[in-house]
């Protein structure tokens, strides 16, 4: 096999790494440039002039991908001594032996591939490698999913002085050595597509009966287009089209499914694949360029290291729900089929078809990791024994007052946008104030091109507006998500939502109020849901936050002791010019660089550091059980649980702390918290009541000073409330 330019390069700087003093090595190789190619051709030539290694090549548990792995370089560096999981239970490790492990396999819980006993003895072969004097060195596939507490556990057993993490989108330490292979010089090949092109032709403005069909049809008109093409150069390609579904989607499949049976193309004749955690349909040889395969649909994002070069077109259906996109799914439709560019831009691209928007969120998720890395930290010992009592929950009943929770976001629609009791002008008011009134459903997503993905952008792509007719059938489930979903940003559950709601805004029987704000029919009251998700999930926690509380007695809460824990998964910002360790915080190795803090949080991380008077400080989870934490009502009666940022000791006396957002030069507050008032009364009686100390803690952008309210919170700056914590703790 003749190995490209940028992958001889690769495996050069590779060999180069092993003999610098570093153990951490990241290849950061886009999807689709042979990553697996210049690894075992690397194993290879390293173990040539090093006796007595061994390579284990560990990686992530979705998609067999370390057999896949195996399979490749058994074909590509012929008669190495290739093994799996199963073969080192068999015999060990060997000099000169490649392992490819799939460690979910040894640290998965309820996995059932190794018994308790074989791990031991799984342990000791790597005890005997040891003692036979064999060197392990450690490849990390796909790094960016294997980032835990016991998956470096499982690392650290090998004793190794090397370890190579690969991604495509790796999380980068700056204390590791970084060998990085553009996309352009990937493109430059051939190897992958020269353009991502998503929503091709997509006007400014649509209308369609249906999103799936109109994205079905764009994908299939592009597949035979693509089809012409590669015969009009000879070539036995056959362009795939990957559906990807939402998950818990069933009533979606079996609609896209009849899609392509009504084309011709379904389960029965083979040219419809399904690939899907418990049904697998027409999968073999769907690989191969010849495949017959015409659409394979799948649910999740393409099994890890999958490779099907042929993949040309990624339709990404939605029903309205958040999922996450993985920009990721992207690189399964990056690959060129015949390793080389045909000088056609048609089949040199490759093809989005979506009305999702999160993908250009999905690219820059992806983008932003790059910068983080994470270890695991310790307790200092002079900490384990310190001690608080932390608030729960009630384990007894759920004290949640429906009645109350309609009354509260009753009254914060009339007080927020001047309501009454005239229907008519309320829905003028309202949507004068930008909520939505329409029979149509409203979809926002993007068209253009990206060479690269960091031009998957929403400011480097063209908006475009989907509408659909709204249809109480077709939308119900998506309607039934978002009610469920307005519901949870307050506790509610889906029954209590739909009927507050319904009681506010419908004029469906069933819902009778005395105090309705509109009166919808159902299909208007289906579609302001949907088009106002945002809006009205926003209103829901903003009504809950008023100070209208009703005392919270100490009997309706559980104490239990909370202890620091005894380590931590620390992350932190391997790019950060400053990487200082605090030497006053309670764990041994917590850096300046912490991620992810916000500003307010790195302004006082950095006061607590430099004040004299601050001895230790601790920076609390912010959901758990292992995290300290206050109960406080919301107006609906519910229990929430607040998480204190920090716990610090100041002159020998425990404080507790919140960080909030500062207020600007011209005073005006930048707290987006709206709950910030009813959490620092319930801090001020805890800490009263354990004899304690704390408060809210903010900027002051005028005076560069940090302040802190330890009475009543207000807004309002010049408040004597709020006083300069320096002065506040000499």
């Amino acid at each position: 096999m003749n190995l490209m330019k940028f992958q001889l390069n690769a495996i050069r700087e590779l060999l180069i790494a092993m003999e610098d003093g570093s153990r951490d090595i990241i290849l950061k190789s886009p999807t689709g440039s042979g990553k697996t190619i210049m690894l075992t051709h690397f194993m290879s030539e390293y173990a040539k002039g090093h006796a007595r290694t061994v390579f284990v090549w560990l990686t992530p548990g979705k998609g067999n991908l370390e057999e896949q792995s195996k399979r490749k370089m058994d074909l590509y560096i012929h008669n190495s001594s290739t093994k799996l999981l199963s073969d080192v239970m068999t015999s060990g490790f060997c000099e000169n032996d490649f392992c490819f492990i799939n460690w979910e396999k040894l640290t998965k819980k309820g996995n059932n591939a190794l018994k308790d006993s074989e791990r031991t003895n799984f342990l000791e072969w790597i005890e005997k490698a040891h003692n036979a004097g064999l060197s392990f060195k450690v490849i990390i596939d796909e790094s960016h999913q294997n980032f835990t507490e016991k998956s470096d556990a499982i690392v650290q057993l090998f004793k190794t002085d090397k370890i190579i993490r690969c991604s495509a989108t790796p999380i980068i330490d700056k204390s590791a050595k970084l060998i990085e292979i553009s996309e352009a010089d990937v493109i430059a090949e051939g190897l992958i597509k020269k353009l991502l092109v998503i929503n091709e032709n997509f006007p400014n403005d649509i209308e369609a009966e249906s999103p799936t069909e109109y994205l079905l049809e764009k994908a299939l008109k592009k597949q035979n287009e693509l089809v012409c093409a590669f015969a009009k150069y000879e070539s036995n390609v056959n362009p795939l089209i990957i559906v990807q579904l939402p998950n818990n989607s069933d009533l979606l499949l079996d609609t896209v499914i009849s899609w392509f049976e009504s084309h011709h193309i379904s389960i029965e004749n083979g040219l419809l694949a399904v690939w899907l955690s418990a049904r697998h349909d027409n999968l073999e040889a769907i690989e191969k360029n010849d495949g017959k395969q015409i659409a394979v649909l799948i649910k999740q994002a393409v099994a890890t290291g999958w490779d099907c070069p042929r993949a040309h077109i990624l339709v990404k259906l939605r029903e309205g729900m958040d999922e996450t996109f993985e920009i990721q799914t992207i690189g399964r439709i990056r690959r060129m089929p015949e390793a080389h560019h045909y000088g056609n831009d048609l089949l040199d691209s490759c093809y989005l078809y979506t009305f999702d928007s999160k993908f250009t969120q999905g690219a820059k998720a992806a983008l932003g990791k790059n910068a983080l890395q994470a270890k695991t930290i310790f307790l200092k010992n002079e900490y384990k024994k310190f001690s608080l009592v932390k608030e729960q929950r009630t384990q007894v009943l759920d004290t949640q007052d429906d009645a109350l929770a309609l009354k509260s976001i009753t009254d914060y629609f009339k007080s927020k946008y001047n309501l009454d009791g005239d229907c008519k002008q309320n829905k003028i008011r309202l949507e004068t104030a930008g909520f939505v009134f329409r029979d149509k459903i409203e979809r926002l997503t993007f068209s253009g091109e990206a060479m690269v993905i960091s031009d998957v952008s929403a400011d480097k792509l063209n908006q475009v507006r989907f509408r659909e007719n709204m249809n109480t059938h077709t939308h119900g489930r998506e309607f039934h998500n978002r009610v469920g979903r307005i519901g949870l940003e307050i506790g509610l559950e889906y029954a209590s939502a739909v009927t507050i709601l319904g009681k506010l805004f419908a004029n469906e029987g069933k819902f009778l109020y005395k105090q309705k704000l509109l009166e919808l029919s159902i299909k208007e009251w289906y579609a302001f849901v949907i088009n106002n998700f945002d809006a009205l999930r926003h209103a829901f926690r903003f009504a809950m936050s008023a100070q209208q509380e009703p005392s919270l007695e100490l009997e309706t809460v559980s104490e239990k002791p909370f202890f620091i824990p005894q380590s931590a998964l620390f992350t932190f910002d391997a790019t950060s010019k400053v990487q200082a360790e605090c030497k006053k915080n309670v764990y041994q190795g917590y850096l300046s660089s912490a991620e992810f803090r916000s500003a307010p949080e790195k302004f006082f991380e950095r006061f607590c550091e430099n004040c004299p008077s601050v001895e230790w400080w601790y920076k609390n989870g912010d959901k758990g059980d292992e995290y300290f934490s206050i109960v406080y009502l919301d107006n609906s009666n519910r229990q929430k649980l607040f998480y204190p940022d920090y716990i610090l000791s100041v002159k020998g006396e425990i404080w507790i702390c919140e960080t909030k957002g500062g207020f600007d030069r011209t005073g005006v507050s930048e707290d987006i918290d709206i709950f910030s008032p009813k959490k620092c009364e319930v801090l001020q009686r805890y800490v009263k009541r354990h004899r304690l100390h704390g408060g809210f803690v903010r900027q002051d952008k005028s005076s560069m000073e940090l302040l802190i309210c330890t009475g009543d919170y207000t807004d309002d700056v010049n408040s004597d409330a709020w006083k300069v914590i320096g002065e506040e703790w000499e």
